[in-house]
C-alpha cells in the first residue's frame, strides 16, 4: 500500500514537471510562425503583452537590474535666484525580460524588433532633482533584441534642483546632481547598474551638445549610494555634472568699462589740485558710474553676493573717496589762500622731512635763500621758516606786530606746499589699494 502511494507521487511530480517545461517552451519562446518578410504578427507577442503589469521575471525573489545611462544634448537655463538648472537629456534605459526569446535562424534572421513602449513593462526610473512633471512624448517605442534585451530611450526637458555657488561669477563653475532612483521598488525588486562608462557619456555629451551660449560642459562624474527611507532602501545612480560660465560677454559688458571710469577717476589726480574743474569732474565720473551701475543691473545675478558686486561697491566707494579727499585739498588751499592759521612744529617738520623724501611737491626753503614758488626778490626780509612757525597767528596780527608782508606769504606757501603733499600722498594711497584690491580680486577669481 505504501509503495503504492510513493509510486503515484513519482508518477504526479513527473507529470507536473514535464507540464512546467512544456509552458516554460510555449511561454517563454516567441513562434517564428508570425514572422515573415514584411513584419511580424502582433499576435505573436500578445501572451508579453498581457503581462506589462508585471514586473517581467521568473523568480520574484531575484531584482530586476536595469542599466542607465544619459546624453546632455543642451543646457538652456541656469536660473540663480530659483535655484534650477533646465537642461535637455536623452535618458537610456536597458533590462532584460525573460518572457521573451526567439530563435533568429527560425524568424527569418530577425534580430531585433521595435515595439511600442505602452505594450512593454517599463520601470518607474524618475530624477530625483527634478521640479517639473516627466513629460515624455507619446508614442515612443523600444528595440527588443532575440534574447529578451529591451532598449528604451526618452528625451525630456528637465528642471532641477542646484545648489548654485555664484560667488565666483562670471568666472564661476558650478557641479549640479541628476540622480536616476526608482519611485517605487526597492532594492529587493530592483538595482541600478550603468549602461556606458562615465567618460563615454561625457564624450558623446560633448559631442552632441546644442548650445554654444553661456554656459559650456566640463565633465560628468558618478556614484553609487543607496538611499534609505525608513525600513526601505532604494537604489540610485547620482551623476555629478561640471558646467562652466563663459565671461567673455559680462568681461567686456562689465569689468572693461568700469576699469576705464577707475582708471580715468585715478588719472584726474593729475589735474592742479588750484584747478577749479577737478571737483565737477569727479562728479561727472562718479554720476557716470552710478548710471553704469543701473544699467548694467540686469546682468548681475539677482540673489547673493557675487564678488563682482563687492568689486563694484569698492570701486565705487574709491571713487566717492576720491572726490573727498578733492574737496578736502581744496579745503586747505582755500583756507591757506585767504587765513592761514599758525602752523604747528611737528607739522612743520614733518613737511620739511616729507619734502626731502620726495620731490613732487615743491621745496620748503631751507636757509632762507629758497623760497616757495616765491624769491627773495619778491619777498624781501624772508626769515627762517622755523622762527615764523608757531609765532605768527594770523595776517592781522602779523600786520599790527610790524611783520613785511614776506612773512605771511611765507606762510602761504607753508600750506600751499603742506596741501600739494597731503595730495601727493592720499594719491598714491588711492593707488596702492586699488593695486591690492584688484590683485586680490583676480587671485579669487583664478582660484
Amino acid at each position: 500500500m505504501e509503495g503504492g502511494w510513493l509510486a503515484g507521487g513519482r508518477l504526479l511530480l513527473c507529470l507536473t514537471v514535464h507540464l512546467l517545461l512544456q509552458g516554460r517552451g510555449d511561454t517563454f519562446t516567441i513562434n517564428c510562425s508570425g514572422f515573415d518578410q514584411h513584419g511580424v504578427d502582433p499576435a505573436a507577442f500578445q501572451a508579453v503583452f498581457d503581462r506589462k503589469a508585471f514586473r517581467p521575471v521568473i523568480n520574484y525573489s531575484l531584482p530586476t537590474q536595469v542599466n542607465i545611462s544619459f546624453t546632455l544634448s543642451a543646457i538652456l537655463e541656469v536660473d540663480a535666484q530659483l535655484q534650477l538648472l533646465t537642461s535637455f537629456l536623452w535618458i537610456n534605459m536597458m533590462w532584460d525580460n525573460p518572457f521573451i526569446s526567439w530563435n533568429p535562424e527560425e524568424c527569418v534572421n530577425i534580430n531585433k524588433l521595435t515595439i511600442a513602449a505602452e505594450n512593454l513593462w517599463i520601470p518607474d526610473i524618475i530624477i530625483s532633482e527634478s521640479m517639473t512633471v516627466d513629460k515624455t512624448p507619446p508614442g515612443l517605442t523600444a528595440y527588443v533584441s532575440s534574447e529578451g534585451r529591451i532598449q528604451y530611450n526618452k528625451p525630456g526637458r528637465v528642471t532641477s534642483i542646484c545648489n548654485l555657488d555664484i560667488f565666483y561669477f562670471p568666472f564661476d563653475q558650478q557641479n549640479c546632481t541628476v540622480t536616476f532612483s526608482s519611485f517605487l521598488h526597492t532594492v529587493d525588486s530592483l538595482v541600478l547598474g550603468m549602461d556606458k562608462e562615465v567618460w563615454e557619456i561625457t564624450d558623446t555629451s560633448r559631442d552632441v551638445i546644442q548650445t554654444q551660449g553661456e554656459w559650456e560642459l566640463q565633465g560628468i562624474n558618478m556614484a553609487t549610494p543607496t538611499m534609505s527611507v525608513g525600513s526601505h532602501t532604494y537604489d540610485q545612480i547620482i551623476f555629478y555634472v561640471a558646467i562652466r560660465r563663459r565671461p567673455r560677454l559680462y568681461v567686456i559688458n562689465l569689468l572693461v568699462p568700469s576699469s576705464f571710469l577707475v582708471a580715468i577717476d585715478a588719472l584726474s589726480f593729475y589735474l592742479p589740485a588750484e584747478n577749479e574743474n577737478r571737483a565737477p569732474f569727479k562728479i561727472t565720473l562718479l554720476l557716470g558710474y552710478n548710471v553704469f551701475l543701473l544699467m548694467m543691473n540686469d546682468l548681475l545675478p539677482a540673489s547673493g553676493t557675487p564678488l563682482i558686486s563687492v568689486y563694484f561697491a569698492l570701486c565705487l566707494s574709491m571713487m566717492v573717496l576720491s572726490l573727498l579727499e578733492t574737496i578736502f585739498i581744496t579745503y586747505l588751499l582755500h583756507l591757506a589762500t585767504t587765513q592761514p592759521p599758525p602752523m604747528p612744529r611737528w607739522l612743520h617738520s614733518l613737511l620739511l622731512h616729507g619734502t626731502r623724501a620726495t620731490r613732487c611737491c615743491p621745496t620748503v626753503p631751507q636757509k632762507g635763500t629758497k623760497g616757495l614758488d616765491l624769491t627773495p626778490a619778491h619777498l624781501p626780509g624772508l626769515k627762517e621758516p622755523v622762527e615764523l612757525v608757531g609765532t605768527v597767528p594770523d595776517p592781522r596780527e602779523a600786520e599790527l606786530r610790524g611783520c613785511s608782508g614776506s612773512t605771511v606769504a611765507r606762510l602761504v606757501g607753508l600750506w600751499v606746499q603742506f596741501s600739494h603733499m597731503m595730495d601727493t600722498l592720499l594719491f598714491r594711497l588711492y593707488l596702492l589699494f586699488m593695486a591690492a584690491f584688484v590683485i586680490t580680486v583676480i587671485v579669487l577669481w583664478n582660484t
